[in-house]
């Protein structure tokens, strides 16, 4: 066949990438066109996303795709909740705000007062969390109601730069999903919620299956960068539904986990999971590509390690990451463990004081080098993990023979190694670039290149060869495993 050119716009929560990728048919080749940062800007006390910039640095990516022929679609992935609103005329009315601003702070329980917890959960099956979209329109309903009483669309972020490229508004179903207002067995949103909740429901627009063509690069873009017609596909705009889409996994059940600055881990199902036990262990089921449902948790995840090393560069500590492993390594074994999803891990400032504070206050061992810093967050991590698989499987019923890991994460070998240990089961890790995999995979299955999600993962398979890592130590492991839901979890231990 002929050579396929695909280009997939990659956001994460400090950088984007415009990628490039080349399918012969059996593999696809990735080149990085153009990468850039991706820096939350905080004016008057709101920390916003620099979406205009953000939206230049794509231009300047379809410009460098220029010199490799012509590419035929474009698709756009992002974090998840996050959004920005349109008047009437399609005009933006405020730059999106960023979904660790505290303006949520609250409305979790407020809105319990509309919908009791339990029938929140489920009409939604969506892990409850601040940064929920429903909270953020909640708290601009209290905060800014003259900015919601403008708006007359609200669009996802993938959304909102599929609406700048082709003109097209078009909420797409995975995205859909991160908002706590999507329903999980149909595509369209909980009408129930909306109206409980009082929110304007004409901001909400039509939902569309993941992988549609919603139209083409508008002209006045052709013009500009002098290029063609590219068609604009709405993929998963969730891209932890992007990396799912190209786990390369062969067997119906497996675990994935995609690592990253948040951790997401979970399986894939045909059905999302909605009872009072995953409802009691704040399980999500966010919708996938095919209908599939990715039935997770998020946990925090290299957000501690990246904001550890963001304070000791500001101390004149400039440490790679490759050497904060080699230190860790080095670190005596299980001295400290904590929970990284303790609310004081959650906001930006100095990670390594609050993780000392926090073993301080819970007795244990106080650490105080870098090392052993960084051998506390990658073992809690890794136990944590453990915990979650362990309410999976419990949810499910099912065992799982390996993890898959896919994303930044697989480049921690110590990371990728402990969870190997901590949760007893084969660890295959890759490929680091799973969500661009997705992203264009699902542009290949739009343009019929590719047949369906099997195919896809197999393509993904033929292109990347993963590291594999065998769980070991177990008893020393499973030691730190009792103590850990013992002592560091025992609000959890105990429901």
């Amino acid at each position: 066949m002929a050579e396929r050119k695909v280009l997939a716009v990659d956001f994460g929560a400090s950088s984007g990438r415009v990628m490039l990728g080349e399918y012969d048919g059996q593999r696809i080749r990735v080149k990085e066109l153009h990468r850039f940062a991706n820096d939350p800007v905080v004016v008057n006390g709101t920390m916003y996303w620099d979406v205009l910039r953000l939206f230049h640095e794509i231009k300047q990516g379809i410009l460098k795709s220029k010199e490799y022929g012509t590419a035929e679609s474009i698709g756009v992935d992002t974090w998840g909740v996050d959004f920005g609103l349109l008047d009437g005329q399609g005009y933006l009315l405020d730059n999106p705000v960023h979904y660790r601003d505290g303006r949520t702070q609250g409305m979790v329980e407020k809105s319990f007062a509309k919908i009791p917890q339990e029938d929140f959960y489920q009409l939604t099956g969506i892990q409850f969390m601040e940064i929920n979209t429903v909270f953020q329109l909640m708290a601009l309903k209290e905060q800014r109601p003259e900015l919601l009483a403008r708006a007359e669309s609200m669009l996802m972020m993938p959304d909102l730069f599929n609406y700048f490229l082709s003109g097209v508004k078009a909420s797409e179903r995975s995205i859909v999903s991160t908002t706590q207002m999507g329903d999980p067995q149909q595509c369209g949103w909980v009408e129930e919620v909306v109206a409980k909740l009082e929110l304007p429901r004409r901001i909400l627009g039509e939902v569309v299956p993941t992988g549609t063509v919603i139209g083409k690069l508008q002209t006045a873009i052709q013009e500009e960068l002098s290029v063609g017609e590219l068609a604009v596909v709405a993929v998963a705009g969730h891209d932890t539904q992007c990396a799912m889409a190209a786990v390369p996994a062969q067997t119906e059940d497996f675990i994935f986990l995609s690592s990253g600055t948040w951790s997401l881990l979970g399986t894939e199902l045909a059905e999302p999971v909605v009872t009072k036990q995953s409802a009691k262990l704040n399980l999500t089921n966010e919708t996938g590509m095919a209908g599939k449902t990715s039935f997770l948790k998020n946990i925090i995840g290299l957000w501690l390690i990246q904001e550890s090393r963001r304070q000791w560069l500001k101390e004149g500590k400039e440490y790679s990451f490759a050497q904060l492993e080699d230190i860790a390594e080095a670190a005596e074994p299980f001295q400290c463990l904590i929970d990284p999803d303790a609310p004081v891990f959650a906001p930006a400032g100095n990670m390594p004081e609050r993780i000392r504070a926090y073993c301080r206050e819970t007795g244990q061992k106080v650490p105080q080098s870098e090392g052993e810093i960084v051998r506390c967050i990658n073992e809690s991590l890794a136990l944590k993990y453990r915990y979650v698989m362990e309410e999976i499987k419990a949810c499910t019923g099912k065992e799982y023979e390996a993890i898959h890991v896919v994303g930044g994460g697989v480049k921690s070998e110590l990371l990728c190694r402990f969870t190997a240990h901590a949760c007893g089961t084969r660890v295959v890790a890759g490929p680091a670039e799973a969500t661009v995999y997705g992203n264009m995979v699902i542009q290949l299955m739009a343009g019929g290149a590719i047949a369906d999600l099997k195919q896809a993962r197999q393509v993904v398979a033929a292109s990347e060869t993963p590291l594999v890592y065998e769980p070991g130590d177990r008893d020393a492991w499973e030691q730190a495993y009792a103590g850990y839901v013992k002592d560091i979890l025992p609000e959890r231990n105990n429901n």
